[in-house]
This record gives structure tokens, C-alpha cells and sequence, in this order.
């Protein structure tokens, strides 16, 4: 591994330069190849390294750090800096590459942070065996890898960048001589590079661990809403999903309902549906959705009635499946349940909307803390990890009915 480019680097960007040329200086006038012509060159595995900047490029233009790019991409860089994207390489994984050997890391490495100079920065950093010897040049700063999915992994190739059309003819003399637009960005197909396995990927129980892409072109949304256009709305960079309160209560519609029964039992009835994912809800395994109901009675500790989850569960090493409860799009399911009514006083029952988008990651470091030897550096990174993890838990949303 180096950070000067070998010829394997520099062939692939001879393609670039020539699908360059294709566009006849596209900055101004578009005209990408097809969809997947272009995906095919873009995300190469692994994606080749930049290779040295053009000459005329100031340092400025020539970096690869979001902050960088922030300097006239202000509302971008501050969504992503919010958003996932931006902590792909926080404790939860840089705990386990500490643990992993190159082969395994790079396997992680290939979404969490793609280019090939954040890959030689990591290779220095665990001390593998072909990372680079030399220091990182200029435009690759030493924090890059620690940054996630940073902005020049969908947008710069070769020093290149690459956009969707703009909205707006872009104006004459733009920094590092404008960028190359084609539809690829607005397209589905784009994200698949890491929202979808290959068939030949790794599966539990006979299931892609990563079907995202192919979820949602099993739906209705295919052909109507892209990737893009829930996550990316108006072009913001937020990429927000399950993590966050008001995405999901836009997916996910519940509603409780409470019959009466003979001798005195009654029985609730909860009804959730998949109204607006586009996809499995949740899409993988890790994350959790409990409906918790509970019976609720003056001065008296509330009863737990019973507690249903939407989700796919898997043993700590994912190799036994549990159950998959997860809602496909438009999908929806009814659980019942009946108990006693108290005979006497006021009474009613909650149903309580609990998401836990780090659940098998949860489960998963608790085990690990105990289990895995490990130096002091990363057990200390693996607790923090464990920390982060748990404080995404919220309570979506809160019901109740009384008789």
C-alpha cells in the first residue's frame, strides 16, 4: 500500500479522464454516460488512490478534508457533520479494527471510510504489514480516515468532482475547474455501493445482511421515490433514518385499540404498519423496535401486559437468526393480547413506542467488554462505544386507552 499512485491507480483514472472527455466539459452542458456505466467506474472495489493534484490546484482545492470543502459548501458540510455519514468511524469500530487484521478491516473499511488514503492512514495507524512508509502527502490530512464517510468518497475521483446536475448554470471559473454532473447521484443505484450485498454476501438465514437497494425495488416506492428523495430531501445531506425521532414516526403508523370481553377481561389490540419506508422496517438487523403495553392503575406500580418487537435478531457472531418480525413497505401487523381488568378505580392501558437503533451492536460490545482480550487503549474505546451506542435509545411515541 502507498500513497503514490501504481499503475492499478492510474488505469482507472485514465477511464475517468476519458468518461471526462465524454462530457464535453460537462460543468457547463451535462451529458454523463448511463447510470450504470458511470456507477461502474465510481465505485471501483477498492477505489483507486487521487494520485498527485493538477498543478494548478491551490492546497485548498486540492484536499480531500469535508472542511475544505465546508469553506464554500457551507449548509453541506454542517449537515453531514450531523449526520451518520459523518461518525462511520466512531469507537464502535475503532475499537474492533484494533482487533482485526487487514483483510477483515478492509472489508469494514470499504463503507466506513472508502478512499484509498484513508485506508493507508488506517494501515499506519494498526501498524499492517504493507501500510505506506512514507507520510501522507499534502492534500490527505492525518485525520482523514477518523472522519467516516467524508464528502470526496462520492464526489472526488482523481482529484475530479463529481455532482449531480445542478439547479443553476454554474458560474465560469469555479474552483478546481467546476465538477463533472451526471444522474448517477440522483439515482437509487448510487447508494447501493454500501446499502446492498452482493448475492454472493455474507447472509443469516438465507438473507442478504444488507438488502436495502433491493428491499425498495420490491416495493412500491420503486419508481416513485429514490433513496434520495426520502433521505436526502431538497438535496440536504442528513441522510437521516431510524436513529432519528421524527423519520421514524413518519415510517412507522401504530395504533392501540381496547375491546371489552366476557367476565370482565379486555383485550388491547396493537396495529402497526410500514407507512412510509420504503424498505423492511427496520432494513437489517440492528436495530430494535419494542411496543411495550403496560396497565396503569392510581398509586400502583404499572404492569407490564406484554412487549412485541419489529426487528431482525441474531446472536452476538450472527450466525443464528432468532426471529425476523421486520414490517416490509406498506406491510402491517396486528398483535393481540388479553388480561384482567381491575374491579375497582380508575384504570387505563399505555402502549409505549421504544426504538433501540443500536440494539445487536449493544448486546453485541457488552459480550465483548467480558469475553475478548483486548489491549487497555481499545477496551477503553470499546466502554465509550457501548456509551454512544445506548444513548440512542428514545421513545418514539407514547398512546393510551381507557374503557
Amino acid at each position: 500500500m502507498t500513497f503514490i499512485p501504481s499503475l492499478h491507480a492510474i488505469l482507472p483514472r485514465l477511464v475517468m479522464v476519458i468518461l471526462a472527455a465524454a462530457l464535453t466539459g460537462c460543468q457547463r452542458a451535462p451529458s454523463a454516460p448511463d447510470v450504470d456505466t458511470f456507477l461502474k467506474h465510481h465505485w471501483q472495489d477498492p477505489l483507486p488512490a487521487q494520485g498527485d493534484p493538477p498543478g494548478t490546484f491551490s492546497a485548498l482545492e486540492a484536499s480531500l478534508a469535508p472542511e475544505a470543502c465546508g469553506t464554500c459548501h457551507a449548509d453541506q458540510y454542517e449537515q453531514w457533520r450531523s449526520a451518520l455519514h459523518s461518525h462511520t468511524m466512531g469507537p464502535g469500530i475503532a475499537w474492533q479494527l484494533e482487533l482485526l487484521g487487514q483483510e477483515e478491516g478492509n472489508k469494514c473499511l470499504r463503507c466506513h471510510a472508502p478512499l484509498a488514503e484513508q485506508k493507508a492512514l488506517v494501515a499506519r495507524a494498526q501498524g499492517w504489514p504493507n501500510a505506506p512508509a512514507s507520510a501522507p502527502p499534502a492534500y490527505v490530512g492525518e485525520t482523514l480516515a477518523d472522519q467516516g464517510l467524508i464528502c470526496a468518497a462520492c464526489h472526488v475521483r482523481q482529484h475530479t468532482r463529481y455532482g449531480p446536475p445542478p439547479r443553476t448554470p454554474p458560474a465560469e471559473g469555479a474552483p478546481h475547474g467546476g465538477f463533472i454532473a451526471s444522474e448517477a447521484f440522483q439515482d437509487s443505484r448510487f447508494c447501493a455501493h454500501c446499502h446492498q450485498f452482493p448475492e454472493d454476501g455474507p447472509r443469516l438465514a438465507g438473507k442478504l445482511r444488507e438488502d436495502t437497494y433491493q428491499q425498495w425495488l420490491a416495493s412500491d416506492y420503486a419508481g416513485k421515490e429514490t433513496c434520495q428523495s426520502c433521505h436526502m430531501p431538497d438535496r440536504k445531506h442528513l441522510w437521516r433514518g431510524i436513529h432519528d425521532p421524527d423519520m421514524l414516526r413518519r415510517a412507522l403508523d401504530v395504533k392501540l385499540l381496547l375491546t371489552p370481553m366476557a367476565t370482565g377481561r379486555y383485550k388491547i389490540e396493537i396495529v402497526a404498519t410500514n407507512q412510509g419506508a420504503g424498505h423492511h422496517l427496520p432494513t437489517y438487523m440492528v436495530p430494535k423496535i419494542d411496543l411495550v403495553s403496560t396497565l396503569h392503575q392510581p398509586g400502583r406500580k404499572p404492569r407490564e401486559l406484554g412487549r412485541e418487537v419489529i426487528g431482525w435478531k441474531a446472536d452476538i457472531n450472527i450466525s443464528t437468526e432468532e426471529f425476523d418480525t421486520r414490517l416490509p413497505a406498506g406491510a402491517s401487523r396486528t398483535y393481540s393480547r388479553e388480561f384482567v381488568a381491575p374491579k375497582h378505580g380508575p384504570w387505563h392501558v399505555e402502549l409505549r413506542v421504544d426504538v433501540a437503533p443500536r440494539e445487536h451492536y449493544e448486546r453485541m460490545f457488552q459480550y465483548s467488554l467480558t469475553q475478548v482480550d483486548m489491549s487497555e487503549t481499545a477496551r477503553e474505546t470499546l466502554q465509550v462505544a457501548i456509551q454512544e451506542a445506548s444513548a440512542t435509545r428514545y421513545t418514539s411515541l407514547t398512546l393510551q386507552a381507557r374503557p
